[in-house]
């Protein structure tokens, strides 16, 4: 079966920097498209970041442009959120997911348990 193991997450000041990484097995990685979704405290879940299958291509949500990069490297099968400038309303529980939609950025069966991340100001 598919599984997708977040890690990295913790508490940072605001404008330190934090590294996810998202390990997939149980699916053909090479061919997903990967995103990665967050939700804070009562609010719904949204979307963060997508890359294509081949990593060619990203997106990216407004309010992380310029400050979150994700990457891929598909012969670890592990799907990568570099989050810079931090800032307290990105405080969340992350979450990766496969077979994320690119063009309507919304989220694919495939999810991972979270991770949570905490910006302190």
């Amino acid at each position: 079966q598919v599984q997708l193991v977040e890690s990295g997450g913790g508490l940072v000041q605001a404008g330190g920097s934090l590294r996810l990484s998202c390990a997939a097995s149980g699916l053909t990685f090479s061919t997903y498209h990967m995103g990665w979704f967050r939700q804070a405290p009562g609010k719904e879940r949204e979307f963060v970041a997508a890359i294509t299958y081949s990593g060619s291509m990203t997106y990216y949500t407004n309010s992380v442009k310029g400050r979150f990069t994700i990457s891929r490297d598909n012969g670890k099968y592990t799907v990568y959120l570099q989050m810079n400038s931090l800032k307290p309303e990105d405080t969340a529980v992350y979450y990766c997911n496969a077979a994320v939609n690119i063009v309507t950025r919304k989220a694919g069966n495939y999810w991972g348990q979270g991770t949570q991340v905490t910006v302190s100001s």
